[in-house]
């Protein structure tokens, strides 16, 4: 299916698509996420070297999800974060704060050069997410295991309220081992909330060290089929395989069976430094290692180009 033929939510991609007509297929849709996944990886980076440290691993692992989310699924309007019928993006872990500025910013949400605000003393940007600070951040996340149960919440009352805005909970694979989360699942299925969306982000590790060394999560699509979930897992650091995913459930029934994607990531995805380090949770750069890192990312996306 092409993607011209897929009713757009974001406002700002559907009057591309008016604007371009039939010229604007799925090949472009995919550079226009790719692009912006490239700029959410560079900001991040940046937003890293003012503090020295930070969770630039998982910033730069769900960049092609947050890209795809926010220049093409998401219905907002940027100058108006809290328009009545827009749809909700919850962030789980609010540690991945640092990811969602630069896609905030990337969206028009946030003023890219508050980006250097990032971490500092009275700034909006706090280095964990919380929703009284930052303009576009629907909850205070970082207590792990709660987010989905909010969104739970969330999507009934909207659904209460007669509102079609759709409901993105985006969470940890590590938070597969709250009780919470699945407490939540089995709650989403019972209530048939089809205008939920639940987006986890395999990047099999947690603090403690790998997630299968912590606690077994898998097979993790039988276990969402197994709530009562429609599930699709895809590589998530493939904007074309990100977006076909979305695309699939893009006229589901708001009244039916909730929607999870597991997106498969790599920690550091597209700086090989990064990638390559042992302890990659949250990171203590050096100083003169950041220039690298920078010019990895760039030299990544430009042999991918050729």
């Amino acid at each position: 299916m092409q993607r011209s033929q897929i009713r757009r939510r974001n406002p700002d991609a559907l009057a591309s698509e008016q604007h371009c007509g039939i010229d604007l297929n799925r090949e472009r849709v995919t550079a226009r996420v790719r692009e912006g996944a490239q700029r959410i990886r560079l900001n991040a980076l940046h937003m890293g070297e003012v503090q020295g440290q930070g969770y630039i691993g998982q910033a730069l692992g769900a960049a092609d999800v947050l890209a795809a989310v926010y220049l093409d699924q998401l219905r907002h309007r940027p100058a108006d974060p809290h328009w009545d019928e827009r749809d909700r993006f919850l962030l789980s872990t609010g540690h991945y704060a640092i990811a969602l500025y630069a896609a905030l910013a990337e969206a028009g949400i946030l003023p890219r050069e508050e980006l250097d605000t990032y971490g500092s003393d009275d700034s909006r940007l706090p280095m964990s997410g919380m929703a009284s600070y930052t303009p576009g951040m629907e909850i205070s996340g970082g207590s792990l295991g709660h987010g989905l149960t909010v969104a739970v919440g969330m999507a009934l009352g909207l659904r209460h309220r007669g509102s079609d805005a759709r409901v993105f909970n985006f969470l940890s694979d590590g938070e597969l081992n709250e009780g919470s989360t699945w407490e939540a699942a089995m709650s989403a299925a019972s209530h048939r909330l089809g205008n939920l969306t639940a987006l986890v982000d395999m990047n099999a590790l947690q603090a403690d060290g790998p997630t299968a060394g912590v606690m077994a999560i898998e097979p993790a699509e039988e276990k969402w089929a197994a709530f009562g979930w429609n599930t699709r897992r895809v590589n998530g650091n493939d904007p074309d395989a990100v977006l076909a995913a979305f695309d699939a459930i893009a006229d589901r029934d708001p009244v039916g069976a909730p929607q999870v994607i597991l997106f498969d990531v790599t920690v550091g995805k597209g700086v090989p430094l990064l990638e390559q380090r042992e302890k990659n949770h949250f990171m203590r750069i050096d100083e003169h290692e950041w220039a690298i890192c920078r010019l990895q990312l760039i030299a990544g996306f430009e042999e991918e180009d050729r």
